[in-house]
């Protein structure tokens, strides 16, 4: 019988997140589902049946994150894929007027989160038998360019791109593979002002295309299913007609 192989997401409730949990269970994951509210994790559970995995833990606190990595190696021994996704941002606003608590929300959750959550997959992978996995960020686009107004977001997840390549260099020696998917504007919550118009470089207020997040799951999906002597080190994918490339 061919052992469980087992993911975790994180933020995954909603959004990307949930998109992602419902692809891997598809394609035979485990899926640990993780998220600070314990609701619509459950609700995603429903969805997938068996394969899901409810716990609850807030990425940004050390102390949760240690606490979520010890039952996922309580309850199943391993971890094959972690999918970084948790995430947020701050109300649109200059650089000179962002509040420090709202810079540091940000950071907590957007680049500590990821930080802890990486160092817990990679002492665990590390130590499990057979040794090695996978680790996917969820960047941005905004890891490439920046919006109007979007300095918190944007130095975060420019700062993800340099943690996925550290970690895919340190991995090596752990048959770690970790690599980075930029999304942009899929059709969540975080996405209902380009449906309505959003601030553009040149000062206009645009709509902006979406498309459905059921597309950035299973991107996913991809990245997880392959083996681990392959790695897709970094992969964009975006509304065809999002004002992305000449962007500004």
């Amino acid at each position: 019988m061919t052992p469980s192989r087992i993911a975790l997401v994180t933020g995954a409730g909603t959004g990307i997140g949930k998109a992602a949990a419902l692809a891997l269970a598809a394609d035979g994951f485990d899926v640990v589902l993780t998220g600070r509210r314990a609701e619509p994790l459950q609700a995603v559970a429903e969805e997938i049946g068996a394969r899901a995995h409810v716990v609850t833990s807030d990425v940004a606190d050390a102390a949760s994150v240690a606490a979520l990595f010890d039952e996922i190696a309580r309850r199943f021994g391993r971890l094959d894929v972690l999918f970084n996704n948790a995430g947020g941002w701050s109300p649109g606003m200059p650089i000179e007027d962002i509040p420090l608590e709202d810079w540091q929300r940000v950071v907590n959750v957007n680049l500590t989160g990821v930080f802890l959550c990486t160092q817990a997959a990679i002492r665990l992978m590390k130590t499990q038998s057979p040794k090695g996995g996978r680790i996917i960020n969820n960047g941005s686009i905004s890891a490439h360019a920046p919006r109007p107004f979007t300095g918190p977001y944007t130095a975060t997840k420019h700062a993800v791109t340099g943690l996925t390549k550290q970690v895919a260099l340190e991995g090596r020696a752990h048959n770690i593979a970790c690599g980075q998917i930029d999304i942009g504007n899929a059709d969540t919550d975080m996405a209902v002002k380009m449906k309505t118009g959003i601030l553009q470089a040149n000062g206009q207020i645009m709509v902006e295309p979406t498309f459905d997040p059921v597309h950035a799951g299973r991107a996913v999906a991809y990245m997880a299913s392959l083996p681990l002597d392959a790695n897709v080190l970094t992969m964009t994918i975006m509304a065809t007609n999002a004002p992305f490339v000449g962007r500004g």
